[in-house]
């Protein structure tokens, strides 16, 4: 079951422009999920990434595009389902001429299952919608299961960045994973947890916290 937005507001034409460009030249083929039986990332990229990465809602894309645009030799996977997002990655690769980037505009869960074990050196997953009702709680994203294929999915010694700004999320998040034993937090202190990842690009869902002082965190776990 999805939960969530696909469109918010209507497109202005310099949008859907993007779009159309964007996914014609970044976007996977929409039978991926259907025929990716022991797929293997890397085979979406012309060039051989050195390493390979996924953000899992990736929001307006700013952290995808400024990873990918700093590590040029990796490649890059982002899953968004909302449009205005996806449209808003777009522009950033066109503008900025970034090609190492791919994109999956669909729920990322019907994906995952078909890649190879250890396809990805690091997952993001940042700032994701946070159901903060207790009744909601079985619609957030970081799940046993979705763990589990995480799990899977990240190589020994790869990395897992959890964030949020939202209190009832980050302890749900910090719970879900102090009950695995397949992934260690790397936190030795408290600004660990407080300040950004190096390079940190800032988002527009970051910036909006800020605004409402709410207080941002970052977790990052290890793939033991």
């Amino acid at each position: 079951m999805f939960y969530g937005r696909r469109h918010g507001r209507r497109l202005r034409p310099r949008q859907a422009e993007y779009l159309a460009r964007g996914m014609a030249a970044f976007g996977l083929p929409e039978d991926t999920s259907l025929t990716a039986d022991g797929l293997d990332p890397r085979g979406f990229f012309d060039h051989a990434p050195d390493q390979m990465f996924l953000e899992i809602g990736f929001g307006g894309g700013e952290h995808l595009a400024a990873r990918a645009e700093e590590n040029p030799n990796a490649g890059y996977l982002g899953a968004e389902p909302f449009m205005n997002g996806v449209a808003s990655l777009c522009r950033h690769l066109i503008e900025r001429k970034i090609t190492n980037t791919r994109i999956w505009p669909e729920d990322v869960r019907l994906l995952l299952p078909g890649f190879q074990k250890a396809s990805f050196d690091g997952v993001f997953v940042l700032f994701p919608d946070p159901w903060p009702k207790t009744r909601h709680q079985d619609r957030r994203i970081i799940q046993p299961l979705m763990l589990d294929e995480l799990a899977r999915l990240i190589r020994p010694g790869g990395e897992l960045l959890l964030a949020s700004d939202e209190p009832k999320a980050k302890t749900w998040m910090m719970e879900q994973m102090m009950r695995r034993d397949d992934f260690t937090w790397t936190a030795g202190r408290a600004r660990d947890w407080r300040t950004p990842p190096a390079g940190w690009p800032g988002t527009r869902y970051m910036a909006k916290a800020d605004r409402e002082g709410r207080v941002s965190n970052w977790f990052l776990f290890k793939r033991i």
